[in-house]
């Protein structure tokens, strides 16, 4: 599981870039309690379907 900040580390944006990113809609994240986790698998999906698009 990855966190907003992971998420903003990789793509190399903001963490706030990445909060609005992860609560998009068609983007694979989930919350859990208070914490929005994006799994690493659908997040490297989502990578690869975003760059052939």
């Amino acid at each position: 599981m990855l966190s907003a900040p992971d998420v903003a580390s990789v793509l190399g944006i903001s963490r706030a870039g990445a909060y609005e990113l992860v609560r998009s809609d068609g983007f694979p994240s989930l919350r859990i309690g208070s914490r929005i986790v994006v799994p690493k698998e659908n997040f490297i999906d989502w990578i690869n379907a975003s760059t052939s698009a």
